[in-house]
């Protein structure tokens, strides 16, 4: 493997196409209520995005390496980190400046959008540096906060970063869309945590997991999965999300199957697996829908 390819990998690629998704949310948003967007802000937003998403996971995957945490975990497609590091094929040194890079980007950006598009950007750039920089260190001992900060990176501060990006302002549109992603990556991360959680103990992070009993997570997680549809039927019949986007409620028999599956084998993780599975492509289903709904309305 070359070293650019090591590069490409330390950043999880494959978990990068939620920001793609929350970014087009936003913008679609936008397209919905004004008729046209911005593509050269909708470039620089979409690239500070992927730039942040990138930071959070090298800089998970540095600090969790550093911990120890690494090599306790069961690694999965979905938990315990890239293995770039445990594996030794980049440096520790390495990722930590890669991901202090990739977080620089994302705030000089946030800096050149203060001034093209005004200060008030900074009401969720803030927030999304500070979800960065705290997020294994001090969130992960949070369990409330760890639930939420997920959700909150991608939804208020993305899609509401990309939807003033924009337009210039926030709106209740913007706020009732970016609801539906807090529901679904908060989830993500709630059930990715399965696999993880004598290691995330050992290690001291305080999650729901390590908290509340298996059977009890999976309620949360069906709470949250059904909210995140309950929020878009709701913002429909309020007008503020246009009627075409009740078309994400394709993917609502995906949803029930996997919060089926996900109760009856919460305490198997082999055959939890491929649930995780599906609930990634629950999510990136439901968002990119919504998307479409947008634009084409």
């Amino acid at each position: 493997m070359n070293k650019t390819m090591i590069y490409v990998l330390e950043t999880r690629p494959q978990f990068i196409i939620l920001s793609i998704a929350c970014v087009l949310v936003g913008a679609g948003a936008a397209y919905w209520k004004a008729g046209s967007i911005n593509l050269y802000y909708l470039v620089i937003a979409m690239v500070g995005a992927i730039s942040a998403h990138a930071s959070v996971n090298i800089l998970n995957d540095y600090c969790d390496y550093k911990s120890g945490l690494d090599e306790m975990t069961l690694k999965t497609p979905f938990s315990g980190g890239s293995g770039i590091l445990p594996g030794k094929k980049m440096s520790s040194k390495a990722a930590l400046y890669y991901g202090l890079a990739t977080l620089s980007i994302a705030i000089i950006l946030g800096f050149y959008l203060v001034f093209a598009r005004g200060w008030q950007i900074l009401l969720v750039g803030v927030p999304g540096i500070l979800l960065i920089v705290l997020y294994t260190r001090y969130i992960t001992r949070s369990p409330l906060l760890c639930l939420l900060a997920p959700g909150l990176g991608f939804g208020p501060c993305m899609v509401l970063g990309t939807y003033f990006v924009m337009r210039g302002f926030y709106d209740v549109t913007s706020v009732a869309v970016s609801l539906i992603p807090l529901f679904f990556v908060s989830n993500l991360l709630l059930l990715n945590q399965f696999p993880d959680i004598e290691a995330d103990r050992a290690a001291g992070r305080r999650h729901l997991l390590t908290l509340i009993d298996l059977k009890g997570n999976t309620y949360i997680y069906s709470a949250l999965n059904f909210g995140a549809f309950l929020v878009l039927i709701i913002s429909v019949y309020l007008k503020l999300l246009p009627l075409l986007t009740l078309v994400a409620l394709i993917s609502l028999p995906l949803a029930i199957n996997t919060t089926i599956g996900v109760s009856k084998n919460c305490d198997d993780i082999p055959s939890l697996l491929p649930y995780l599975g599906k609930n990634v492509l629950l999510i990136l289903s439901t968002l990119f829908l919504v998307a479409i709904g947008l634009f084409f309305s």
